[in-house]
Parts: structure tokens; C-alpha cells; sequence
């Protein structure tokens, strides 16, 4: 017999003893099945079976704790033996036995290509039995791996043998056959876009890899991209080396410049670590040159000094990209800022019409600074959007929970939510979702260098910008935080076209301080936004102000839905408790210019029925309805309902 007092605090107590113990799942169902043999009430059952649940959530969760250490871990490791290794190999067959232990596949390699007989082979196995497949080369395009090296994407198959997504090759199969292999991953080695291997995991049975063993084997893979690289840059150092001692004559030749270039590259280096901005470097350059250093971002705008207009400019940086050098245009030198294909600018030197080579690389050395510094400009100011962005958000969502709160947080990450900000809300001209990502980089882009914050909300990139003392309107292009909404939005327009490369449509709310403020401003940005879309305006900047009547009505404290209940209220009952169609008959007959024949056919009803619907409408409305102030009224609360999404 069941003791009347009995309770679920002894199966709560092993339940938590299997968790510190580490035990493995099936322990757990054991706790519940005691119980029940024991007779234990319903009660105490259903506690137990709860509590069972909530400890293979938490017992789930320490083990994807300790996978996820496990793999980092790993990373970590080989992270290290690319520090303190210069063996390749060594390196090579640690990446790819961890990739082993981690996957917990069987067998695990990496292939290379070989540039000279047009293919691929294996360069580390681990696990691996067959020697036919250790030997075994693979063409461009051929199996998995071909497949992965051609398209630069990871692919994995549950069974490789039976997946005819991969070009089956006698030779390919018959390694694959004889190592016994089934279910097979691989992902690419990048360098610069380029894919310089392949990195697998094998089973000999079937399997399906989730995208988390895609995601670590794909950090594997770009660790041996960085040990294969390296190896690359100690060969090329060792070449460039010997071609130094073979023209040891030469260098002595031209000790003098060398010595310069040296102490050029010494001070270029002490600019770096102190913290230098990007004029520092352009003045430092200018020193050494004799000449005058003129640096422009990607899109034309001086960074430091003056030059000419970057469309003179456009061809000179256009060959200096293709030839990877500087470049002489008339009577000054071009030099493309560039990381990896990355455009992020121009640096142009004035008054040495003629460089020696020396100078010259002196002058290339100086933009591969200038791009490092403006890489670290970026990746801050990306960081430090990101963290703002969370704020932004919060401040969208919620402003009323925690005012003081959001303040303060914006402070620390140097926001003054209490100084006058302007909102901006922006979308693609073209509505598409699947552009917004594209949108908010621009809009990142657009803020870089200022104090402005942007984020993602609500299918929209919103933009915070600081508005600046006793600014008005600014002509500058692209300017941040100027006073005016109406020419900030429509300079936001076109830059942050320019930047994402389609259209842009951008709404403005009034300048505010304070998260409920700001808040409100983002509501009248968003209207206004919807407005310019409704209006046959998409791809434009503008206010609430600048839209006239409409932009009153948007502005924030209006009662537009008290406007459009007003004027279409007796409609808008009558179509809820009928279900008839005559506010939707109504915007079509103004539409269409008050012609009844067009509106049937817009309506794809007969025009009769158009009649009586209309019929219906005076009715309701009075017979005024079609005159030209009632109408304007009455179309004026048409659109405002259609922008409400009604």
C-alpha cells in the first residue's frame, strides 16, 4: 500500500544526481517507470514526468555546452599549432584528425590541387585504409569534392553512391567502393575568394551532417587555408630572399633608398600602433614624398587633403585596381586603396610628376596603410553600430519600459538619446525583403565616421542620427545629422542607393530627444515611408512636412483614424455587417477617374452593379458625396486607409 504522504522529492533527487552525474539518457526514463511500479499517485507521477522533461532539457543542453567547448577547444588548438608550427604537414594532419574527433566520423581528408596536371589529390588522410583511395585524383568538377572546388560551396550526401547530384566517375567510385565510405561532407579552403582545397568527413554508413558539423568543418577548413597560406608566404619570403642575396650587388647599389624606404616603412609602422587616423598617415606621406597626399573613400569624398574630382580620377583608379600598382595620371600619381578586391578608396600624390621606383613603392606601401586603417576604422564602427543597433532596437520596441534605463545604456556606448536625433526609416524602392541586407551594410556605410546609429526593424533599416547645433539644411553630399528632415531624408535617398545599388525610399520623422520621443518620431518616420509608397513615390526621401496635407494627417498627434472613421465610417459598418464591397467600390470609381465602365471593369462586376453600389454610397453619405470638396475628403481618407493597410 502507497503511503498517503508520499511525494516526488525522492525521484526529484535522483533526477538531479543523474545530471551531476553525467548519466546517460536512458537513465532518465528509468525514474518515472520506478515510480509508476511503485504505485506512486497520479499526482506525483504527473510531477515526475514534468520534472523528467525539464532534466533531459537541461541534461540536452550540457551536452551541447560541452560539444560546442569540445569544439572550440579544438579551434583554439589548432589555432596554436599555427602559431608555434612552420611543419605544414603537422599542421595539415591535426586539422583533419580533429575534424575526425569532432564529426566522430570515420575517416577524414583534404585535398589540394595540382596546378600542373589540371586536377586534385589527396594531401592528408586520417583513418583512411585503402591505398587505392589515398592515391586517388580527382578532376574539376568530378564527385563531391569536384563539385565543392568548382562551386566553392559545401555539399554533403547521406550516401554518396546512391546521390546523383555529383559526377559519378569510374575511378572516383571505385576509391570510394574500396575504402567502404557512404556518407560524405566537404567543404572549401577560401583564400581570397579562392578555393585553394577541400576539406571531407567520411562514415561508413549512412548519415545526415547538420549544419552545426557543416559550420565547424568549415572553421577547420579555414585554419588549413591559413596554415597553407602561410606555408605560401615562408616559400615566397625564402624565393625573395635568395633573390636578394643573388642581387646583394644591386641592393648595395641602392642602400641609400633602401635605407629610406626603411625608416619610411619604421615611421608608417609607429603611425599604426599609435593610433593614427588617416590624414596623420597622408601627412607623413607627404613628408617623406616632397609632394602633396590627397586621400578619397570609395565613394569620391575626401578623407584628407584636396584633389580633383573623383570622376577625373575614375580611369587612373580603374588601372591601378587591374594592374595592382600605382599609376600616373598627368601630372600626379594614382594609387587604388584596395583589401583583397575590396575598393576602399583612392590616395593620389601632387607635385612629384616623377618617382623612382623606390618612391613609387614607397607611394603603394603607404595605401596598403591607408587600407589597413580604414579596415580598422570599419570593423569598429561595424562593431560598435551592431551594439548600438541591440539599443535601437530596444528603444522601438519598448520605450516606455525603461526610459531612464535606455538612456543611460546609450550614454555608456556614446549615444545621447537626450540630444535632438533624427529618425530614419528606409526600405527598397522595389519592396523586396531579401534586399534589406543589402540595405542595412549601406546604411551601416552611410553612417560610417559619425555618431549615428542604424538596425534592422520591422521589414525596415532604421537610422538614428544626431542632429547638429544650429545646422539647417545641408548641401553637402550625403551629410549626416543635418537639422532639416526633408533634405536629410532625400540625401539619404541617394546615397544609400548608391551604396546598395537600388533605389531607396527613406522616411523622416520630426527631430526628437528622449527614447518616448524617438519613439514617436520613428511611428511618423514609418508613416511617411508608407505614404511615399502609396503615392507613386517609391525610391524618394522626404518628411511628413513635405507632404503636404496628406504629411499633417501622418504627423505625429494626429487622429487619423478618428479622420478616416469619420469620413468613412457609415462604409466601413455597413461593409463589416453586410459584406458588401462599397468602400472598395468607392476608391475604384475615384480611381478610375469617376468612370462607371472603367470601374466595372476594374471590379470585374457588371456596371449596373456599380450603380446601385454607388446608389448605396449617397445613401450613406448623402447626396454630396461626389461633390469636389466632399470628394477630396472622401479620397483623401481612401488612401489613408489603404496606407493604414486596411
Amino acid at each position: 500500500m502507497n503511503h498517503p504522504q508520499e511525494s516526488a522529492a525522492p525521484a526529484l533527487r535522483r533526477l538531479l544526481d543523474l545530471l551531476a552525474s553525467g548519466a546517460a539518457t536512458e537513465d532518465f526514463a528509468d525514474v518515472l517507470a520506478d515510480a509508476r511500479r511503485r504505485g506512486a499517485p497520479a499526482a506525483v507521477l504527473a510531477e515526475i514526468d514534468d520534472a523528467t522533461w525539464q532534466a533531459l532539457r537541461v541534461h540536452r543542453t550540457l551536452r551541447q555546452h560541452r560539444r560546442r567547448e569540445a569544439e572550440l577547444t579544438a579551434l583554439f588548438d589548432t589555432a596554436g599549432d599555427l602559431a608555434a608550427s612552420r611543419d605544414l604537414d603537422t599542421v595539415l594532419q591535426a586539422i583533419v584528425r580533429r575534424a575526425r574527433m569532432l564529426l566522430g566520423t570515420d575517416t577524414a581528408y583534404l585535398t589540394l590541387p595540382d596546378e600542373a596536371a589540371g586536377d586534385t589529390y589527396m594531401r592528408v588522410t586520417d583513418g583512411s585504409v585503402s591505398v587505392l583511395f589515398q592515391t586517388l585524383r580527382l578532376s574539376l568538377g568530378h564527385g563531391l569534392g569536384g563539385l565543392v572546388a568548382q562551386t566553392a560551396r559545401p555539399y554533403a550526401t547521406p550516401d554518396y553512391r546512391t546521390d546523383e547530384r555529383f559526377h559519378h566517375t569510374g575511378t572516383i567510385d571505385a576509391g570510394v567502393l574500396d575504402e567502404g565510405l557512404v556518407a560524405i561532407i566537404g567543404v572549401p579552403l577560401l583564400l581570397g575568394g579562392q578555393v585553394i582545397g577541400v576539406l571531407f568527413a567520411a562514415d561508413r554508413s549512412p548519415r545526415a551532417f547538420s549544419p552545426d558539423e557543416v559550420a565547424l568543418l568549415c572553421s577547420l577548413a579555414a585554419h588549413a587555408a591559413i596554415a597553407l597560406d602561410t606555408a605560401k608566404s615562408l616559400a615566397d619570403t625564402r624565393a625573395a630572399l635568395a633573390e636578394l642575396n643573388a642581387a646583394n650587388e644591386l641592393v648595395r647599389a641602392h642602400s641609400a633608398a633602401v635605407q629610406r624606404a626603411e625608416q619610411a616603412h619604421d615611421r608608417l609602422t609607429d603611425l599604426v600602433l599609435r593610433g593614427a587616423e588617416v590624414p596623420d598617415v597622408a601627412a607623413a606621406v607627404a613628408a617623406l614624398l616632397g609632394g602633396e597626399i590627397a586621400v578619397l573613400d570609395a565613394e569620391g569624398e575626401p578623407l584628407a587633403g584636396r584633389s580633383a574630382p573623383a570622376a577625373e580620377l575614375a580611369e587612373a583608379v580603374a588601372a591601378s585596381r587591374a594592374e595592382g600598382r600605382s599609376v600616373r595620371h598627368r601630372e600626379q600619381w594614382v594609387c587604388a586603396v584596395l583589401a583583397g578586391h575590396d575598393a576602399l578608396g583612392t590616395m593620389v600624390l601632387r607635385g612629384r610628376p616623377d618617382l623612382d621606383d623606390a618612391d613609387r613603392r614607397l607611394f603603394e606601401r603607404a595605401s596598403v596603410v591607408t587600407a589597413l586603417l580604414l579596415l580598422l576604422r570599419r570593423s569598429v564602427a561595424e562593431t560598435e553600430n551592431r551594439i548600438r543597433g541591440d539599443l535601437l532596437t530596444d528603444l522601438l520596441t519598448a520605450p516606455e519600459r525603461d526610459p531612464a534605463g535606455l538612456t543611460a545604456r546609450g550614454r555608456r556606448l556614446g549615444v545621447d538619446l537626450a540630444r535632438p536625433h533624427l529618425v530614419l526609416v528606409a526600405e527598397p524602392a522595389d519592396g523586396k525583403t531579401d534586399e534589406r541586407g543589402r540595405l542595412a551594410g549601406a546604411a551601416r556605410r552611410y553612417l560610417f565616421g559619425s555618431r549615428g546609429v542604424s538596425a534592422e526593424h520591422a521589414e525596415t533599416v532604421v537610422l538614428l542620427t544626431p542632429v547638429e547645433i544650429g545646422s539647417g539644411s545641408s548641401g553637402s553630399s550625403g551629410a549626416v545629422g543635418a537639422g532639416d528632415p526633408e533634405e536629410t531624408a532625400r540625401q539619404a535617398a541617394e546615397r544609400l542607393a548608391r551604396l546598395a545599388g537600388f533605389p531607396v525610399t527613406v522616411g523622416a520623422g520630426r527631430p526628437a530627444a528622449g527614447p518616448s520621443a524617438l519613439a514617436a518620431s520613428y511611428g511618423e518616420g514609418l508613416r511617411c515611408l508608407r505614404a511615399l509608397r502609396v503615392l507613386g513615390r517609391a525610391g524618394e526621401g522626404a518628411s511628413a512636412r513635405a507632404l503636404g496635407f496628406l504629411g499633417v494627417l501622418l504627423g505625429d498627434g494626429h487622429d487619423v483614424d478618428g479622420f478616416v472613421g469619420a469620413t468613412l465610417g457609415p462604409l466601413l459598418a455597413y461593409d463589416a455587417r453586410r459584406g458588401t464591397e462599397l468602400v472598395r467600390t468607392l476608391r475604384a470609381y475615384f480611381d478610375c477617374g469617376g468612370s462607371l465602365t472603367r470601374a466595372k471593369d476594374e471590379l470585374h462586376v457588371h456596371v449596373n452593379t456599380v450603380v446601385q453600389r454607388l446608389d448605396r454610397v449617397e445613401a450613406l453619405l448623402g447626396r454630396d458625396w461626389n461633390q469636389p470638396e466632399r470628394s477630396l475628403e472622401l479620397q483623401l481618407a481612401l488612401r489613408l486607409q489603404l496606407l493604414a493597410g486596411g
